[in-house]
């Protein structure tokens, strides 16, 4: 890629988003392990909690409560607390203007943290056959340890994810 090319992928917007910490009566937090999207996508064997883009008239809460459904196949959580402030981060430079269907560098998210009110046998991967699965499998893990299981490019938020939402599992 041509110098020009790169500068213009990097003057790419952030893609509005939102992630969701769900929360189970042990304090542990649900993750996924990520179906790859694309070809050289290394991330395979990585895994993330949910999350998703806002859509056009969508509050980020109403966002991060269609997402969780879509990924989970449940909404059975009440909202707990959200970031501050939106975290971001950026695409690897081989995933740029091909990730996120090429329109955006990264994405920006706000963070919410949810209490889980259901069965575990309520979780679906794949609830709606038209909608694309995100993950193939799913369990439920210490929240402390999630930064070391996500692709690098989102280590940092989930960081952050994780100092503002450890006083609700200690």
């Amino acid at each position: 890629m041509n110098k020009k090319n790169n500068t213009f992928l990097q003057d790419l917007p952030y893609r509005s988003c939102v992630g969701i910490v769900l929360l189970n009566s042990e304090g542990l937090a649900w993750i996924g392990r990520r179906i790859p999207k694309w070809d050289g996508d290394t991330s395979k064997q990585m895994w993330q909690m949910p999350q998703g883009g806002i859509d056009e008239g969508e509050t980020p809460e109403q966002a991060a409560m269609r997402e969780l459904k879509e990924e989970t196949g449940t909404c059975n959580a009440d909202i707990l607390e959200e970031t501050r402030e939106w975290l971001s981060y950026d695409l690897p430079k081989d995933a740029l203007g091909i990730a996120l269907n090429g329109k955006y560098r990264g994405q920006k998210q706000k963070w919410f943290a949810m209490k889980f009110l259901g069965r575990d046998s309520e979780f679906n991967l794949n609830p709606y056959p038209c909608h694309e699965a995100e993950f193939d499998t799913w369990q439920w893990a210490d929240l402390f340890e999630l930064p070391e299981r996500v692709v690098s490019f989102k280590k940092i938020v989930y960081l952050q994810v994780v100092r503002e939402f450890e006083h609700l599992v200690k």
